[in-house]
Formats: structure tokens, sequence, C-alpha cells
């Protein structure tokens, strides 16, 4: 599972592009997210460096 922070996740609005964008990955892939801290985990089938390039192209780099 990877865990990560995502300074520019602010709202729902932000979770739900997060979780779509990682979703367009792996259509089964699990998104967990917390506005307040930040923090965002992803279960998903494939390798973290593909997630992490998706999300810093959808304009939320973590941390």
């Amino acid at each position: 599972m990877l865990q990560m922070t995502i300074p520019s996740m602010s709202c729902g609005h932000c979770v739900k592009s997060i979780t779509e964008t990682v979703q367009q990955l792996d259509a089964n892939a699990l998104v967990t997210a917390d506005t307040t801290s930040k923090q965002v985990s992803v279960d998903a089938s494939v390798p973290d460096e593909a997630v992490i390039l998706a999300l810093t192209e959808a304009g939320y780099p973590p941390a």
C-alpha cells in the first residue's frame, strides 16, 4: 500500500480527482484520503511510481 502526503489536497473535489486519477490506472484501486491531514493511501495493482506520476501530472504531486 502506498501512503503519501499531498499538500495541495484541500476539499472533496480534490479527493474525487485524486481517486479518479488512480482508478484510471487500476479500476479496482482503493483510495483513502483525509483532507485534514492531507494523507492519501492507495492500494492498487500498478507500481507506486505510476501512481505518483499520474497524480503529479493531474496537479496533485505528493510531497
